[in-house]
């Protein structure tokens, strides 16, 4: 009898653990049926906006004059990009791209006006709310800092057109372009000697000057070796090099090499990281070129402004 009883718990014991183990799987195989009918993604709409749109990003700042020092205002343009990546019934997504400084965006598209409301994170001091209509292949509108006491100019207008980036190494400055870097004015001491034999000393503002062989050396066409560039300007270095990254949508962060770029038709600031997207040859020529800039010279030469 005691062993019957012995047998009939075993088996009781068998049962239940078969049963907790038979529900285990159904709630596992419910929660996966669940976790698969989430991971399908919401259906994206309007794609033909998808793409960068890029133009003049201006707004009314406080400038302090270099001879009195007194402030005036002036209305300053920047060059911004809008990437819109993905649009669905409920959701914008997008980054903005502008002075190198990439920020991610949500926000709501709105189909009857055809408007986009798009907010950056608000975890830096520069992310505000962009407001803008679409028109056509054009964005244009306005952007407003969240923390107004944070930027120099906390209200923007936007005007944008929309442009498709294609990496092309063929893509030069235009020859027309102005080749003096007015961002970084270096003071020298200059002497002046009168008719009558007496020798004064003053001081002049000067800027870095580039020649024309940034006209000339592609580092995204040909390879480049140390006669090459052994005697050319430190600017004109720094140029051919980020010539390099300007062709891949890099957004530059010094005012100098995006005011030399911008003076482009081709120039799309699309990215603040492009290194991955450069050529085996790219890379060696940009290793080359760094060697050389860090013991090349300038040329400066005195301009009015």
């Amino acid at each position: 009898m005691k062993t019957l009883n012995y047998a009939f718990i075993s088996l009781l014991a068998v049962s239940l653990l078969s049963c907790k183990k038979e529900g285990k799987t159904n709630v596992t195989g419910k929660d996966s049926l669940t976790a698969k009918k989430d991971s399908v993604l919401i259906p994206e709409i309007h794609k033909e906006y998808y793409g960068v749109y890029t133009g003049d990003f201006a707004g009314m700042q406080k400038m302090i004059d270099d001879g009195d020092g007194s402030e005036y205002d002036e209305n300053v343009y920047k060059k911004i990009s809008l990437k819109i990546n993905r649009i669905t019934k409920d959701s914008v997504f997008g980054q903005s791209i502008v002075n190198g400084n990439q920020r991610p965006f949500k926000g709501i598209f709105n189909e009857s006006s055809k408007s986009f409301v798009l907010d950056e994170p608000g975890n830096d001091k520069t992310d505000g709310r962009f407001e803008v209509q679409l028109n056509g292949d054009s964005l244009t509108g306005k952007w407003n800092a969240f923390n107004k006491k944070a930027v120099k100019a906390p209200s923007k207008s936007l005007k944008l057109i929309k442009k498709n980036f294609v990496y092309n190494p063929n893509f030069m400055l235009d020859p027309d372009s102005n080749l003096v870097d007015w961002n970084n004015p270096k003071d020298f001491v200059e002497k002046y000697t009168d008719n009558d034999g007496k020798t004064e000393s003053y001081t002049t503002s000067k800027n870095r000057v580039a020649s024309d062989a940034v006209f000339k050396l592609n580092a995204s066409k040909q390879k480049l070796g140390e006669k090459d560039i052994k005697n050319l300007r430190k600017l004109d270095l720094e140029i051919i090099k980020n010539s390099v990254f300007a062709r891949h949508g890099y957004s530059f962060k010094k005012e100098t090499y995006r005011d030399f770029f911008e003076q482009t038709d081709w120039y799309i600031p699309v990215s603040n990281n492009v290194d991955n997207e450069l050529s085996p040859m790219e890379k060696e020529n940009v290793a080359l070129l760094n060697r050389f800039i860090t013991y090349a010279e300038d040329k400066y030469d005195s301009f009015g402004r």
